[in-house]
């Protein structure tokens, strides 16, 4: 399981169009990895794009485990935890590189040369710093780890948002950041105006 620094997707080019929003997988999505998640998305540009799937979570191991597992703590030291670590839990971020962590969090916390800022509440980082820091009880205010990401090539994810396979809208850090996994899609939704209950599968075709 790595913590690596961040090598952004796209290079320079300034921000994306998609940049700091959602996407909202839709009842057509035929790929079950995807199947009713809200993605942040942190780099769109024409040489693809990257988001952190953020309601999905891992039901394999808990934030903990993962710090013992980076020997950021020891064995019997959860103890010295502060209380809101135990309450931190760990997502599947998306099916790229899932023994890569990723943490999306406030801008309070911040390091030059390994967070990416994605807009002005959420950023992005990569490195066992932020996990050190949250540990120590000096991580941001709100933060939350996934395991992998979402990834698409070059004209990817542009093809499947117009096959109707994603709907998108703008993003807030209850989104991101609740601890409701279950609601998150249909706050999405209802972002949007959009009842839940009246998406059929075949929404959207002609």
């Amino acid at each position: 399981m790595a913590f690596k620094e961040f090598q952004g997707f796209g290079g320079g080019g300034g921000r994306g169009f998609l940049d700091g929003q959602m996407l909202i997988a839709m009842p057509t999505m035929n790929d079950p990895r995807f199947e009713r998640s809200v993605v942040y998305m942190c780099a769109h540009s024409d040489d693809g794009a990257m988001g952190i799937i953020v309601n999905q979570l891992a039901r394999n191991i808990n934030f903990t485990e993962l710090l013992r597992q980076l020997d950021i703590i020891g064995a019997g030291e959860e103890i010295r935890l502060p209380p809101e670590v135990g309450q931190m839990r760990v997502h599947i971020g998306g099916p790229v590189e899932t023994g890569r962590g990723f943490v999306l969090h406030s801008p309070d916390w911040f390091v030059d040369t390994s967070t990416l800022p994605i807009d002005d509440s959420i950023c992005l980082t990569a490195t066992l710093d932020i996990l050190k820091a949250i540990a120590h009880g000096d991580g941001p205010e709100n933060s939350m780890l996934a395991l992998g990401y979402a990834g698409w090539a070059p004209g990817q994810l542009e093809s499947e948002i117009q096959a109707n396979g994603w709907l998108h809208c703008n993003a807030d850090p209850d989104l991101v950041f609740g601890a409701d996994q279950a609601s998150k899609y249909d706050l999405a939704l209802k972002k949007l105006g959009i009842d839940p209950g009246h998406l059929a599968p075949d929404s959207g075709r002609a």
